[in-house]
């Protein structure tokens, strides 16, 4: 499998890269992508996603593309600045990407197009499958407008996959690594009530599943990157706590306070997503850690 993947400098495209033989990787700063990427021997070109279409001869023999690159939604406030970028990283990106894709004379068989579990909006304790609704918000319609856009790459020659990505545990990047230092000091507490569900998955299903996705002829359109087991922000809490032996002393956390800090992008942490993996159950998916406990064990006892 000859795979190109855009966003390989991220903690996810990094993972994957190693996975990989003689990937292909697009970058805004190709130079700096060589080096930092150096260890998985990448063939590396330079794309600006949002300004321009993807360079054809990156393509040739592909037989898979991953298309992870995005504006990251946690770092920084959302200013308005700061929104247009994730819209344009997303939206502009995907449609550059696609527009390429459907020039080629021998495209690659199937488009792996990352999506977000925040296409579900606010939804209580509603077990959330892939063919429910989107949500309300701005993640939420930001969601459907990147899966939009990767579905017109879609024909009888070009599978399109969309894994709605929960949050992704690992200590090398995301919730996690900025979690870590927190609880690990003992000043770890709940969001809130901590009613709201998490949807998680440990690194490894992740790129498990994404390498499944892009083998199975049968997968097609949204599948939910998450664990079997959603769990609640205050079990989430509980179980980092006692995964690291620390305790929780701490009162919960107002969303007020995190308005403060973080703006905006705060009122997402108190979204309740119950997201069940459906498809990748049907499909026979194995998890190998389905639950949170003995993912989060596997990783630390790593760290």
């Amino acid at each position: 499998m000859r795979a190109l993947v855009t966003g390989a400098t991220g903690f996810v495209g990094r993972k994957l890269l190693a996975r990989l033989q003689d990937p292909i990787v697009l970058s805004r700063d190709a130079q700096r992508a060589r080096q930092d990427l150096q260890a998985f021997h990448p063939t590396v070109f330079a794309w600006n996603p949002a300004d321009q279409a993807a360079p054809a001869q990156a393509f040739e023999g592909v037989d898979v593309v991953f298309h992870l690159a995005g504006e990251s939604v946690a770092d920084g406030r959302w200013t308005p600045a700061k929104k247009q970028r994730l819209q344009d990283s997303r939206i502009l990106g995907t449609r550059n990407l696609v527009a390429t894709i459907a020039k080629l004379n021998q495209p690659p068989r199937v488009l792996i197009s990352a999506s977000a579990i925040g296409y579900y909006g606010d939804r209580g304790d509603q077990k959330l499958l892939e063919e429910d609704p989107p949500g309300e918000g701005f993640l939420a319609d930001l969601s459907v407008a990147w899966e939009a856009e990767s579905q017109k790459a879609a024909t009888s020659s070009v599978r399109v996959v969309n894994p709605r990505i929960g949050i992704v545990l690992s200590p090398d990047g995301g919730a996690l690594a900025r979690l870590l230092p927190i609880f690990r000091k003992g000043m770890g507490s709940p969001l809130g009530k901590g009613q709201q569900y998490m949807a998680w998955i440990h690194i490894d299903d992740l790129l498990d599943l994404m390498l499944l996705a892009a083998e199975r002829e049968s997968l097609s359109g949204p599948v939910n990157a998450t664990a079997p087991h959603p769990v609640t922000n205050r079990d989430f809490t509980k179980t980092l706590a006692a995964v690291l032996h620390r305790p929780l002393l701490l009162p919960p956390v107002p969303k007020f306070a995190l308005r403060l800090s973080m703006g905006e992008f705060a009122d997402s942490l108190f979204h309740s997503q119950r997201v069940m993996p459906n498809v990748a159950e049907q499909a026979g998916f194995p998890f190998r850690y389905p639950q949170l406990d003995v993912a989060l064990q596997h990783l630390l006892t790593k760290s």
